[in-house]
């Protein structure tokens, strides 16, 4: 049986984050996991668990890691140009009504070649992808969430992404438009081979679209088969336990306890 390539391969990732008095703490400790080309890897874990800092360090965004990171067999921070490959939606809020821009300038803008012959042909393949061809020339503003969200895919893809990077995309919209916009990430896994990380606190959901699950608390808790996890409970109590505990934590510095 054929090895399948790795499309992200992390090890022994450790991040601290440094304050204005020069100290610092662990965010990421002692990281470790592969996601094969093809996969859907969801990623859950606690506010402050350190998700999004590990999508930061595995876009370039953040340097001062220890440990290594390679995109499709290439470190990035040695070669910035596999972040081509890559497209990221991080975590936002709806545009407001009087944003500037219609569909089509906001997909423009994660082309990396404006000069390229081909711009429009991939504006108008990634509309098509996401289905808003109807709506390139409206104003992002003026769309739902849900619309908003595809037009954000559609630019994340126009450079023909083969890895898409999701942080808590589903957070502002409803729950009929999260069923869509889930059933968009299966097409593109599925019919476009497009490898997805999708992390996000919806489990109900990760456990239907995502065939590989990675659980995170600042340290690895769990990387395998969703199936696996969903399908023990003492590692689904385990992570409730966990989720408390940050949850109270949390609670407990903001009243300054």
């Amino acid at each position: 049986m054929q090895e399948l390539a790795a499309a992200v391969s992390v090890r022994n990732l450790d991040y601290r984050y440094r304050d204005h008095l020069s100290s610092s703490f662990s965010t990421l400790h002692n990281i470790t996991f592969t996601v094969n080309e093809g996969d859907i890897l969801g990623i859950i874990g606690p506010n402050g668990a350190g998700k999004s800092t590990l999508f930061r360090c595995m876009l370039g965004l953040l340097e001062d890691y220890r440990g290594e990171i390679a995109i499709f067999g290439h470190d990035v921070r040695k070669d910035k140009r596999v972040l081509r490959e890559i497209g990221y939606i991080p975590q936002q809020r709806p545009l407001e009504r009087t944003f500037p821009a219609t569909v089509q300038e906001i997909i423009s803008l994660g082309l990396t070649d404006n000069k390229d012959n081909n711009s429009q042909q991939k504006i108008n393949s990634a509309l098509r992808t996401v289905g808003l061809e109807a709506l390139k020339d409206r104003r992002i503003g003026n769309l739902s969430g849900g619309q908003q969200q595809r037009a954000l895919i559609a630019k994340a893809l126009v450079n023909d992404a083969r890895l898409l990077i999701l942080d808590e995309p589903t957070t502002s919209i409803d729950v009929e438009t999260q069923n869509k916009f889930y059933s968009l990430i299966r097409t593109l896994n599925q019919k476009n081979k497009v490898t997805i990380l999708l992390s996000s606190h919806d489990l109900d959901a990760i456990s239907k679209i995502a065939n590989k699950l990675a659980c995170i608390n600042r340290t690895m808790f769990f990387h395998g088969s969703t199936n696996k996890f969903f399908s023990s409970p003492e590692l689904l109590k385990t992570y409730s336990e966990s989720i408390m505990q940050a949850h109270m934590h949390t609670h407990s510095n903001q009243n300054g306890d």
